[in-house]
């Protein structure tokens, strides 16, 4: 009797571990996971232009056993997409396409409706089920623009203005593209729906074009060419031979200030550093800081031609592409992307414009050198300042002492290397130093924008 008693207490417990270990097995096995698939819509803002394709992904660590997506409309629920697997996937990246016919539908809004399924045995073996719903806002419009009032004419190494005009509910970005795919930061001008910007074709580049490109939410995209006449002004090819003494001095000079000359002992490899890595992070600094564009709307923008040291001459020109050799063998090239002016030592620099100081310290190769900004994109630098007088943050007045000329830096000469950026892009200073060509293409073109505007 007792013998059976205990035959049948191990006998339940016997069962109660059985059913123990399958409940952790199930708990824990990868095969009863209990994640409902997940479900996103990858390329969407909340609307949809009927044209582009949805991206849909759906993921589940079991595998996704199927999955159906329906758009729901006025006219009831259409199904879009359906699949069911024979092998599971784990991930699927879904392209939904519009229905045929959509495009000419009435709806202002739609729910996507997607359902997922995988294959967990979870649930008594019908798995997880994950549903989500999307609304989205049809937009099947462009966005409208026009060309309010432009520059006649840009020159290589020059600058030129646009004014225009933007009209869509749902606007997302604007911007101005180049043919070398430089983004130009348009800033709102004067009315709501209207921009302004300055544009700059670089003097390395062979040919220039302009394309405001206005995008909406919904992925629609309207472009409009700027039309400008161009003017492939010629720049001066300088063959410049190094000597011993150039080497031995300056560039032995600089090598001991530049880490990047540190260990090379070749004074020709030393000159080559200098003359392109050390330049060229110099200038990736100098394009950083003059790329800033204001967002605030503005409703003028006057600039008086700008002079910055006074009985200056011109030593050496915007644009001269140098090239250097040593006895006959070529070492090394560059650009010069600024205006060269001297007249005694530690001359005083001026600023006839007011501008905010963005930068005001040691630069490589420019040396001492301090840039302002004046709005709109536009920057001026001087390099090569033997003192500057002016702190970063600093709001500087018109005609304004900011800095005296000098030698630091890359320089031979007690001298002021005049810089003139436009979004990042240094441009020819002698146009900005032109009263009339400011009247022509600045003044005139912002004077004739507001009375267009203010008819319309």
């Amino acid at each position: 009797m007792r013998r059976r008693k205990s035959n049948s207490s191990f006998g339940v417990l016997f069962v109660f571990v059985l059913i123990v270990a399958a409940a952790l097995y199930v708990y824990f096995s990868a095969t009863f996971e209990r994640n409902a698939p997940a479900i996103t819509l990858q390329n969407s803002n909340g609307y949809w232009n009927l044209k582009k394709p949805l991206k849909v992904k759906i993921s589940d660590a079991s595998g996704i056993q199927s999955y159906k997506i329906v758009m729901h409309t006025k006219d009831g629920d259409k199904t879009l997409q359906y699949e069911q697997f024979l092998t599971p996937e784990k991930e699927l990246i879904l392209e939904v396409e519009p229905p045929r016919g959509s495009y000419t539908m009435k709806d202002k809004e739609i729910k996507l409706l997607v359902q997922a399924q995988d294959i967990s045995k979870w649930n008594f073996l019908k798995g997880n089920l994950a549903q989500q719903s999307f609304k989205l806002k049809i937009d099947k419009k462009r966005p409208r623009v026009s060309i309010v009032s432009n520059s006649y004419k840009i020159s290589r190494g020059g600058s030129a203005l646009v004014v225009f005009r933007v009209e869509d509910e749902n606007i997302d970005d604007i911007y101005i593209l180049s043919n070398h795919n430089k983004h130009f930061k348009a800033q709102p001008f004067y009315k709501e729906g209207y921009y302004i910007a300055l544009l700059a074709w670089p003097v390395k580049d062979s040919g220039f074009k302009a394309t405001v490109i206005a995008t909406d939410f919904a992925g629609n995209v309207a472009k409009s060419y700027v039309p400008l006449y161009l003017k492939n002004k010629e720049y001066r090819l300088s063959r410049i031979t190094l000597s011993d003494k150039f080497l031995k001095g300056k560039i032995y000079e600089l090598s001991e200030e530049f880490e990047e000359t540190q260990g090379v002992d070749n004074k020709l490899e030393q000159f080559k550093i200098i003359n392109e890595d050390v330049r060229e992070k110099n200038e990736k600094l100098i394009h950083k800081i003059t790329s800033v564009v204001p967002d605030e709307m503005i409703s003028d923008f006057k600039i008086k031609k700008m002079y910055p040291l006074k009985n200056g001459q011109v030593v050496a020109y915007f644009g001269d592409h140098r090239k250097y050799y040593y006895k006959g063998k070529f070492v090394s090239e560059a650009y010069h992307l600024g205006l060269d002016m001297a007249s005694h030592a530690m001359a005083p620099i001026k600023t006839q414009n007011g501008g905010k100081v963005v930068y005001a310290d040691f630069n490589g190769l420019y040396g001492n050198m301090p840039i302002l900004s004046h709005g709109l994109g536009l920057y001026t630098l001087y390099g090569h300042c033997s003192n500057v007088d002016v702190t970063l943050d600093e709001d500087v007045p018109p005609n304004s002492k900011i800095a005296t000329t000098g030698k630091s830096g890359y320089a031979m000469g007690d001298h002021l290397h005049f810089g003139v950026l436009v979004q990042g892009i240094e441009v020819r200073p002698q146009e900005w130093m032109d009263k009339q060509w400011i009247k022509l293409n600045i003044s005139d073109i912002i004077k004739n924008a507001k009375k267009i505007i203010d008819e319309q």
